[in-house]
């Protein structure tokens, strides 16, 4: 997991923006899912 997504997951928590949350959650599952497919091929 990258340091600033770390970063800004902490942020989100801490401030309990739960929006922001939802947001950085499916951003990295869809990171995770186009980056598994690359490392597939």
């Amino acid at each position: 997991m990258p340091n600033w997504f770390k970063k800004q997951m902490t942020e989100a928590f801490l401030s309990k923006d739960l929006y922001q949350i939802k947001v950085l959650n499916q951003c990295w599952f869809f990171y995770r899912k186009k980056n598994s497919a690359t490392v597939k091929q």
